[in-house]
């Protein structure tokens, strides 16, 4: 048969085939205005030869930005000034409030009989940590955030930070925040010179990565091990609002340390005192 020879009605459905034909693949371009096909799956073909495209970020990449990067952070407030001294009492919480502190660790040894006891109070403390006990015991750290304690930066190594050049100060503070700030997503926003040895730099450097300073009130010299009687009758005749004690969780042996607080902390509370921590605003 020939071509004149089609009966009218198949001519009239052919040509609606072919229209609708076209008319899906206009739908289709539109969907994909670059008009790339698709291989069966959804993936896209190789591509042709010619200039390479840019790569995409690998895992390295994404490893150079902050772990906060596209979620916003649970809490962090502008960066403060630059201060002149170290807080070493803060009379703002209360007339019954004060503040108990442990320094140099976590230490496996010590710090959990440590927030065993503060936990069996219910009550909250600052630790100023060590990066390098730190990045070894990070369990310890979310355990010291879950129970609402304030954990702050206490360099990496425990250096005399006035002996140290700007860059090595930034160092030992900005990684030590960094173990932080992995490993409970947000950056300590309190920091203690070892020693209490502060300088002009380490202020600068401080307010930089976002901490105030803090000292303490109350030295319980608990590292020279003066037996736990001594460190009791320290905190209990230093005890008074505002006042920060300072105590050691870590950097030698801290037995005395964790007896002493399981004596002097009931004593603290039945007199009406309240331990507990700053927050930053």
């Amino acid at each position: 048969m020939k071509h004149d020879q089609i009966p009218a009605e198949r001519r009239t459905f052919l040509r609606l085939a072919l229209a609708l034909g076209a008319a899906t693949a206009v739908r289709m371009i539109a969907a994909d205005p670059a008009g790339t096909p698709t291989r069966p799956g959804g993936e896209p073909p190789a591509p042709a030869a010619g200039p390479p495209a840019r790569a995409q970020a690998g895992p390295g990449s994404y490893r150079l930005r902050p772990m906060t990067s596209g979620t916003p952070p649970r809490f962090r407030p502008a960066p403060p000034p630059v201060r002149t001294r170290p807080f070493e009492e803060m009379p703002g919480l209360g007339s019954d409030a004060m503040v108990l502190s442990f320094d140099d660790g976590p230490d496996p040894r010590y710090t959990p009989d440590i927030l065993a006891t503060l936990r069996r109070y219910d009550v909250r403390a600052m630790f100023f940590v060590c990066g390098e006990m730190a990045a070894g015991n990070r369990d310890l750290l979310r355990e010291m955030s879950d129970d609402g304690h304030v954990v702050g930066n206490h360099s990496w190594s425990h250096p005399l930070i006035p002996k140290l050049p700007r860059g090595a100060i930034r160092d030992e503070l900005g990684s030590t925040s960094e173990v932080v700030e992995r490993t409970l997503g947000v950056p300590p926003l309190w920091y203690r010179a070892p020693y209490g040895a502060w300088n002009r730099n380490s202020f600068e450097i401080g307010a930089a990565l976002g901490m105030e300073p803090m000292a303490w009130t109350v030295d319980t010299l608990d590292w020279t091990e003066p037996g736990t009687d001594t460190i009791v009758r320290r905190v209990e005749k230093g005890a008074a609002p505002g006042v920060v004690v300072l105590s050691h969780d870590a950097g030698g042996n801290r037995s005395q340390s964790v007896a002493a607080l399981r004596r002097y902390l009931p004593a603290l509370l039945e007199k009406g005192y309240r331990p507990t921590v700053p927050r930053r605003s």
